[in-house]
């Protein structure tokens, strides 16, 4: 196998870290109106995405996701007032970072998603696993614990 090609039957796993009042709820209705995602994500609510520290995104491409997803209020929506926007510069920096050691730039991805947007959710999640699963498993970033 050579690096970052697909690999048959695997699916990517892809941590998305979703703004609660937007996201989150845009999630929550996709659920609810029973629209069909890939399941191979897994959210983590956050009260803003302003408040996400950008290494932990770093984290989890250390503990084995394959993708990142941030996702949060359109602008001029947030609960916070700016609270999307400064997660936007702080991607923007962290991305950046991420390509000069390395990673590919589809492993990280930063959307908006609002409330009323289940089937845009959905269609985020659709796009963001298609575009990790081109990419293959990660391995850039990974801790190997060998004991």
């Amino acid at each position: 196998m050579t690096e970052n090609q697909p690999v048959e039957g695997w699916t990517p796993k892809i941590v998305a870290i979703v703004c609660n009042w937007c996201t989150y709820a845009g999630a929550d209705l996709a659920g609810i109106s029973r629209i069909q995602y890939p399941p191979n994500v897994r959210i983590i609510r956050v009260p803003c995405t302003g408040r996400i520290n950008p290494f932990f995104i770093v984290k989890a491409l250390q503990e084995g996701a394959d993708g990142v997803l941030v996702s949060g209020c359109h602008p001029g929506e947030c609960h916070y007032l700016t609270g999307n926007l400064s997660a936007k510069r702080k991607f923007a920096m962290l991305k950046r970072f991420l390509s000069y050691i390395g990673v590919e730039g589809d492993r990280t991805m930063f959307t908006w998603v609002s409330a009323s947007e289940g089937e845009r959710f959905a269609q985020v999640i659709k796009a963001v696993t298609a575009a990790v699963t081109a990419l293959g498993p990660a391995d850039k970033l990974v801790k190997k614990w060998e004991i």
